[in-house]
């Protein structure tokens, strides 16, 4: 009897421990961060024992502005006064900085700034939950992004290798976005950049790497400098829903948006495809021709109303500067 207790003990000894049971998958990640990047499993066992898992994140995740909110209640969230007038200091403090982005990437000072003032509030609020908290919860609990929240995940994990920093300790969004500007990890890796020379890609805490990095990650999504963004529009035939059902890309030629009706006394001239939105109001919708900017804005969130929401308020913000200057 002893014998088969000890042998019994033995064989549970050798069993593979999960590393979190609140986190179904995990045991299969570590194998595949051994496997691909060459950690060591011991090590990200501990890790992941020291996960919490939020149900805080699963609800925010469930429910985001973008998908909750009529524009007309979104556009409010962000077209402030408080959100204004900081937007105008962080341009005066930062204004050799953000002339110096421009000139580089093509990108106005005030869409750097305005990105800024949606994402953080110009660094005032950068997220509440460890990052390596939330990307668990979403990776290993929230099925219908499961995928993309292991990649970034895995995204987090060899940027914390490759900078240096603690897994446990960083700060950001309930979606894992990170610093300043709210980049995910995958980003991070791929656009953030080191613009004041010191040696480090800091958009957690340092305003200048972060301003160089949003102007970097417009530029590699197609930004088109001196090119406007948004013009008002109107209509007149009965297509415009299929035209919006197109998307946010620019596809659309001018000839077919005049042959459906849509109005573009507005829009400057040019060659360039066009997208056309929708966006609701207290007393229904209004429309707007979207060009290649608008698109590029989208690829930091995939939002037409966090794009918008960005657009307006950098022309606030920029009326308000030059008012002052």
């Amino acid at each position: 009897m002893k014998m088969i207790i000890i042998t019994i003990a033995l064989l549970t000894s050798m069993m593979p421990v999960s590393a979190s049971s609140e986190l179904p998958g995990v045991d299969r990640f570590i194998a595949e961060m051994e496997a691909k990047h060459n950690f060591d499993s011991q090590q990200l066992e501990q890790l992941f024992a020291e996960v919490e898992v939020k149900d805080s994140i699963l609800k925010a995740i469930s429910r985001p502005a973008e998908k909750s909110k009529p524009w007309h209640d979104y556009r409010n969230i962000f077209i402030t006064k408080k959100r204004i007038k900081g937007g105008v200091k962080f341009w005066q403090q930062y204004a050799d900085t953000l002339a110096a982005a421009e000139k580089q990437y093509g990108v106005p000072a005030e869409i750097i700034i305005a990105i800024l003032g949606v994402e953080t509030r110009y660094g005032g609020n950068v997220g509440g939950y460890r990052v390596v908290d939330a990307l668990s919860t979403l990776a290993f609990r929230y099925p219908p992004r499961s995928k993309f929240f292991r990649s970034e995940l895995e995204h987090f994990l060899l940027l914390t290798r490759e900078e240096d920093k603690s897994q446990l300790d960083p700060i950001g969004s309930y979606a894992g976005a990170m610093g300043l500007g709210q980049f995910m990890p995958s980003s991070y890796r791929a656009y953030a950049i080191d613009f004041d020379g010191d040696g480090k890609r800091d958009i957690w805490t340092n305003p200048v790497d972060a301003i160089g990095s949003i102007a970097n990650y417009l530029s590699r999504h197609g930004w088109i400098a001196g090119e406007s963004i948004t013009h008002r529009t109107a209509f007149s035939g009965p297509e415009v829903t299929s035209l919006i059902e197109k998307g946010y890309k620019p596809s659309l030629t001018r000839d077919e948006l005049h042959a459906a009706g849509v109005s573009l006394t507005a829009l400057p001239a040019g060659e360039d495809t066009i997208a056309i939105i929708s966006l609701t109001q207290k007393k229904g919708e209004e429309y707007w021709l979207a060009r290649q900017n608008f698109y590029a804005i989208t690829r930091y969130n995939h939002s037409r109303m966090y794009a918008m929401a960005v657009t307006q308020l950098a022309q606030e913000i920029a009326s308000r500067y030059q008012a002052q200057e």
